[in-house]
């Protein structure tokens, strides 16, 4: 299994924005077959503050994610600027 975990720091007047192309990227992610796994959490003490938690087969799988519509759609919004910082962490679930 490969787990991604991205921490997003939101323009707090964007975060409307943020969750519609963010909710249809979860919803449709969780369609691909090797996608086990897609969640959108918010802080509650920072509103603005989200974590993406995303889990996959294989890395094949996410790589297949990479290239999928709604994810492009994702990139494509997030590139204009909604995003004001960025975490991730992406790699292998350890036993």
């Amino acid at each position: 299994m490969i787990n991604v975990i991205v921490i997003l720091e939101i323009d707090p007047a964007r975060v409307d924005e943020f969750l519609e192309v963010s909710s249809f990227n979860a919803a449709e992610s969780v369609k691909e077959p090797g996608c086990t796994r897609f969640e959108v959490n918010r802080q509650f003490e920072q509103p603005n503050l989200f974590a993406l938690s995303e889990q996959y087969v294989d890395e094949a799988a996410l790589e297949a994610h990479t290239k999928t519509p709604h994810f492009a759609l994702w990139k494509e919004k997030a590139a204009t600027g909604f995003v004001i910082k960025r975490w991730s962490v992406k790699g292998p679930v350890l036993d």
